[in-house]
């Protein structure tokens, strides 16, 4: 039996493709009922994502932090092996589709660094590493903007993409707390990650 990241996430995400959309609902609205796991500074700026491949959406928990005083952001894909950049968002503005084909804001958006980024993944495991898609964009952009300021890193999944062992290599970066439907991880202690059902 392979453990390879490849297998792990196909794996991770034939469990996501299984769930309903009556969970995936459900999972997304205790997300936005739950908040995150510390006190939001206002004015703070979060990336959220655009949902793709039966993500878990971040949009009701994205509106629930605009209304506890942060500004919104989404990610832009510019190139491979290059850094996302982030443009400002408003749940009401249109979106355009980006060079992959997922919907971004338009360019004349202000452009931001986020403060806080909600990260989609396929897998996670209990020591904050997760596999996602194979592109490396999440790992290249935390390691870029850390180098100025600490990004908080919160990954966002259902429950039943959780992992025993991600293969981290030295260049993956781990998140700082991953949020489902039944729990959050927080990975910021340097003893193994605790969890908070609720």
């Amino acid at each position: 039996m392979s453990n390879s990241k490849s297998d792990l996430r196909a794996k991770a995400l034939a469990k996501r493709d299984a769930l309903s959309d009556k969970k995936r609902v459900a999972a997304a609205a205790k997300l936005a009922k739950r908040g995150v796991p510390f006190e939001l500074l206002p004015g703070s700026i979060v990336s959220g994502y655009s949902p793709i491949r039966n993500e878990i959406d971040p949009v009701p928990l994205m509106r629930r932090l605009a209304d506890d005083g942060a500004r919104l952001a989404l990610p832009c894909v510019t190139a491979r092996g290059q850094s996302l950049i982030f443009r400002l968002w408003h749940p009401n503005d249109r979106l355009m589709l980006g060079p992959l084909g997922i919907p971004e804001p338009s360019p004349a958006a202000a452009e931001v660094i986020p403060d806080i980024m909600l990260t989609p993944l396929a897998a996670f495991d209990r020591l904050g590493h997760r596999i996602g898609y194979g592109a490396g964009h999440y790992d290249f952009t935390f390691a870029h903007l850390r180098k100025t300021k600490h990004v908080v890193g919160i990954g966002l999944a259902f429950a039943a993409q959780e992992i025993e062992a991600v293969p981290a290599l030295s260049h993956d970066v781990a998140l700082d707390y991953v949020l489902t439907e039944s729990d959050v991880f927080d990975f910021r202690s340097p003893e193994v990650a605790h969890s908070l059902r609720g």
